[in-house]
């Protein structure tokens, strides 16, 4: 099995986006940018801790590549927008591709660059983070797997 590790706003519905991949064999929302000491949400949410709401993505890939990985990533929010989005706003909300390794910092910035290019966002710029991956905080309990536990059919993550 393989990690990806990804920001893109709320953490919920990224979580549920990556769970509906074949060959994603686990998505836990976490936290990941900030210091190594052990954070909460509380913390996170104040914006001053450094990191971002983050899911890591288990994945087998023989099934699933990192590249099906970033398309899902990037079709399923607003990179243009920094430090937010819809109507979350802070540094915790940021649009980032936390890599764990050469591969994975390779594929990301071409698919960025590439997604520039393709001019689906006018002229604004993609905003995302390409940065190594640091400690991941897991998420307290009750944020796994949040929309299903509250039967919600979706986070904000609109453009």
């Amino acid at each position: 099995m393989a990690l990806a590790t990804f920001g893109a706003g709320c953490f919920w519905g990224v979580e549920y986006f990556f769970k509906q991949i074949d060959g994603v064999t686990s998505a836990t929302c976490g936290y990941m940018g900030g210091d190594d000491k052990a954070t909460t949400y509380k913390e996170v949410k104040t914006g001053t801790t450094g990191h971002a709401e983050v899911v890591q993505v288990e994945f087998d890939e023989t099934k699933v590549s990192f590249d099906d990985l970033l398309a899902v990533f990037w079709s399923n929010h607003n990179p243009t927008m920094l430090n937010m989005q819809g109507g979350d706003i802070g540094s915790q909300y940021r649009s980032a591709i936390f890599f764990h390794d050469k591969t994975q910092k390779e594929l990301a910035e071409a698919s960025k660059l590439a997604l520039a290019r393709s001019g689906k966002w006018g002229l604004r710029p993609i905003v995302t983070e390409i940065v190594p991956v640091l400690t991941f905080h897991k998420a307290e309990e009750y944020h796994q797997n949040y929309l299903e536990k509250n039967n919600l059919p979706s986070c904000h993550l609109t453009y």
